[in-house]
């Protein structure tokens, strides 16, 4: 009987890396340049992005004429798109990285209390989910930033409450079909705590349906913002988005459109890599699709 040798574990996770599509292998670049901008962005800035420099207003790109001083050229005040493009990405990131975690969460949570306490607990839930999917959540936020203000942490958490419904209908479906296979209702028979049974056995069963609807809410989390920052409800200067970056930037769209095309093809390409890197793990983790 021939004996087949065990590839190397280098030379396995090459293979996998190898196999994967171009498309998930760019997005992964793009993502992980994203991340590294967003952690080191303060010592990457060449310079403050509320420094002015009227004497360098509007200068253009280095590719349309300008000089290595300005990469990206500057904004109608001469501060430096380069360095303020830099800070929004983490500004975005982190609403969107925040955002999502807030929405996971809490949808999680309510699926679970209405699958495991069902009758009223289960109506109030499904009455609020419905609710939520009834009501186009961008005038949901228009209101609640007009009426109480702005402010990061507010703006943060109103960008939690995005799509958690989503969250809590999979959590509820998965729970209950999870009790119906028994292996739930077994650990329950031996004595363990709704709080175990949910965190540690359920949970990590639901867990890769769960991270697939992360990479959608991502996404919509960072176009939201970017939509409601270019109507000017969104960050507020001194601080700088990509969404506040093109909403000053559409001004001066015919004489300097590198102030926003930058942010722009950020946003695009960022929403963009997501959703590839989403439609890849969901083709992965899902069994039916396999």
């Amino acid at each position: 009987m021939a004996i087949v040798e065990a590839a190397p574990a280098p030379a396995i996770r090459r293979r996998r890396l190898l196999s994967l599509p171009l498309g998930v292998t760019l997005a992964l670049v793009w993502l992980a340049l994203m991340v590294v901008t967003a952690l080191g962005a303060d010592f990457l800035v060449p310079y403050s992005i509320t420094a002015l420099d009227l004497k360098a207003r509007l200068a253009p790109p280095v590719l349309m004429g300008g000089t290595w001083a300005h990469l990206l050229g500057t904004d109608e005040l001469g501060r430096d798109v380069l360095s303020r493009l830099i800070m929004s990405i983490r500004m975005s990131l982190l609403i969107a990285f925040f955002g999502t975690i807030i929405a996971a969460t809490l949808g999680t949570a309510l699926g679970f209390l209405a699958a495991h306490f069902r009758k009223a607990v289960e109506q109030i839930v499904l009455m609020a989910i419905d609710f939520q999917a009834s009501m186009p959540f961008m005038i949901i936020a228009l209101a609640v930033l007009a009426f109480l203000g702005n402010s990061l942490p507010l703006f943060i958490a109103l960008m939690g409450f995005h799509s958690w419904e989503r969250y809590a209908r999979i959590a509820r479906g998965l729970t209950l079909a999870a009790n119906e296979q028994g292996y739930a209702a077994a650990i329950r028979q031996l004595g363990a705590s709704p709080a175990r049974i949910y965190g540690l056995h359920i949970l990590p069963n639901i867990a890769s349906t769960l991270i697939v609807s992360m990479t959608l809410t991502f996404p919509e989390i960072i176009l939201l913002e970017s939509g409601l920052s270019f109507l000017g409800l969104g960050v507020q200067p001194p601080l700088a988005s990509l969404g506040n970056m093109v909403g000053y930037g559409r001004e001066y769209i015919s004489h300097a459109p590198w102030i926003m095309l930058a942010p722009a093809a950020t946003i695009v390409l960022t929403t963009l890599s997501i959703s590839l890197l989403g439609d890849w793990l969901r083709d992965r983790l899902d069994p039916t699709l396999r």
